[in-house]
């Protein structure tokens, strides 16, 4: 018996206990097992440490998720969204609960909470960044297109977006400001320095008149609110309502956000303080506006060149870094809730969506796998890591670390459902990891009526349908299919081009494929090649 073969033994094997979220993904048909190293008891850690992570509201059903760690509740900025989003692929009534809460707890006059606990909803930031309205929009497509959920959503959504544009824009710029270091939720950031945590007085409406550099025009806040509207486009025109005014309502967010906070000679975007200068930081400002679909292609791959794939500002060895390496305020210490240095598991969860838009997958998995590898060997699931040696710092049982563990897996290894309809089978097995190495691994999930594995060792990759194998493929490739499995392409996610055959019940094709490159296929043969480069580390 192979390892592949004991990996596949394994996973069939495996039997979720009767707790929420095993239970869910029992439902999702989602199991993985590894054969080697501590990655196989590293995920069912994480599935056992994720229902921690589950409360109830006035200890009443539904249940949501929770932060974890020591944040005893819900966060708009990421348990509401980017957590929420990942969650919808493995638990979704919990994933729909989560977001539901905050429109079920908005404010008379269209303030979303910024948190719910068990005190009730808190209004006293805004603490925003993933867009609510790209989660909402991408679980409606994912969960059978609940027009009830979309409906209400979109209705909060729509006043939120209503009281911003009524109260963050006091220079009429049509941007959205900062009034507070949480409005960002930039703990400890030099960015923030001499601006009050809070907003004055408790008043998300209302910044302190003696700070001298507030208010902030936001470029996180700025891009968010222009991805926002976007998908309210989206969301409008699938109600069957136009959607012309927001997308006009985007392009005037976008506009100013370019015109107020690009800095062309850097690349980069600052804020713009209230006396029309610039906040000169070097932050992960720069991966929230591109995870905001700001940008083109070739945008994007100066972003890489110059900063996220750069080793002196971005780029550290175990992730990307909240303050760019090279500025001499970079906080080393990893053991505090600090967006000042250290890599946040926040950062890496919200990641993908800005490389994926742009076809990068090569390089995000290439800045993913040593995350993975330093979690894999962890004493515990924390918000914060040492960008040198990978160490695990602040607090434990941190849901968005829990939820980067299980969607990595899934993205490198896995079976995973995109909103668009496609289903990608990824072969990049993690035999090659430098810490906690598997010799093979295993991954099962349904979709529909048919239940699907992906078996990979570190030279070939398998799938299987209702147990007889339908594909074959080397490692560092990802198939993409419809949702009935017939293929559509396959992209080398492998950071080197990678030769081999991919076998279907139609035929072989053989392929050798560069980072990122697409082939289409089309029956059995191969069509339409889209090739975009990649860009290794920069030193």
């Amino acid at each position: 018996m192979t390892a592949r073969d004991e990996a596949l033994r394994r996973l069939r094997g495996i039997h979720h206990p009767h707790t929420p979220v095993a239970r869910a993904l029992a439902q999702q048909g989602v199991a993985f097992a590894a054969v080697g190293g501590p990655l196989h008891e590293r995920w069912q850690t994480a599935v056992a440490e994720l229902e921690q992570c589950v409360w109830r509201v006035d200890a009443a059903p539904p249940a949501v998720l929770s932060e974890g760690g020591v944040y005893a509740g819900s966060w708009l900025e990421s348990t509401g969204t980017i957590s929420a989003e990942v969650l919808t692929r493995f638990a979704p009534a919990l994933a729909r609960e989560t977001l539901v809460q905050f429109a079920r707890h908005q404010r008379a006059d269209g303030l979303l909470p910024y948190k719910v606990t068990a005190d009730g909803p808190a209004f006293t930031q805004i603490q925003t960044v993933t867009p609510l309205a790209r989660s909402v929009w991408n679980h409606y497509l994912l969960t059978g297109r609940d027009e009830a959920f979309l409906g209400e959503m979109s209705a909060a959504m729509s006043r939120n977006d209503a009281w911003l544009a009524a109260h963050r824009d006091t220079r009429g710029a049509g941007a959205v400001e900062a009034f507070c270091t949480f409005d960002t939720g930039h703990d400890l950031s030099p960015r923030f320095w001499f601006v009050p945590d809070r907003c004055y007085h408790g008043d998300a409406a209302r910044y302190d008149p003696a700070a001298p550099l507030l208010p902030y025009i936001a470029p996180d806040l700025t891009a968010n609110v222009a991805c926002q509207r976007r998908y309210l486009a989206h969301i409008a025109r699938e109600s069957g309502e136009p959607g012309e005014l927001w997308e006009q309502r985007a392009d005037a967010a976008e506009a100013a956000l370019w015109r107020e906070c690009h800095d062309e000679p850097t690349g980069l975007f600052f804020d713009r303080d209230g006396a029309g200068g610039q906040v000169r930081i070097a932050s992960d400002v720069l991966l929230r506006v591109l995870a905001c679909e700001i940008g083109d292609d070739a945008f994007f791959t100066a972003a890489l060149e110059r900063h996220l794939m750069n080793t002196r500002a971005f780029l550290s060895h175990y992730g990307f870094t909240s303050l760019a390496m090279d500025d001499p305020r970079f906080d080393h210490d990893f053991r505090r809730n600090s967006w000042g240095g250290p890599v946040n598991m926040l950062t890496m969860i919200r990641a993908p969506h800005a490389f994926e838009h742009h076809g990068r997958v090569a390089e995000l998995a290439l800045a993913t796998q040593p995350v993975l590898a330093a979690l894999a060997v962890a004493d515990r699931f924390a918000q914060c890591l040492d960008p040198w040696s990978g160490e695990a710092g602040f607090t434990e049982a941190y849901s968005p670390a829990l939820l980067f563990f299980l969607d990595a897996i899934e993205r490198s290894c896995g079976i995973l459902p995109r909103p668009d309809g496609a289903v990608w089978f990824t072969g990049l097995a993690p035999t090659r990891l430098a810490h906690g190495a598997a010799e093979a691994s295993a991954y099962a999930r349904s979709i529909d009526d048919a239940h699907w594995e992906l078996a990979a060792d570190d030279e070939s990759v398998q799938v299987l349908r209702a147990g007889a194998e339908v594909l074959r493929f080397p490692r560092g490739w990802r198939v993409e299919t419809d949702r009935v499995g017939t293929v559509r392409g396959v992209v080398c996610v492998d950071a080197a081009p990678v030769a081999g055959a991919l076998i279907t019940p139609d035929g072989e094709v053989a392929l050798t494929l560069e980072p990122n490159e697409r082939v289409a296929i089309e029956g059995a043969r191969p069509g339409t090649r889209t090739r975009i480069g990649f860009v290794p580390p920069q030193f």
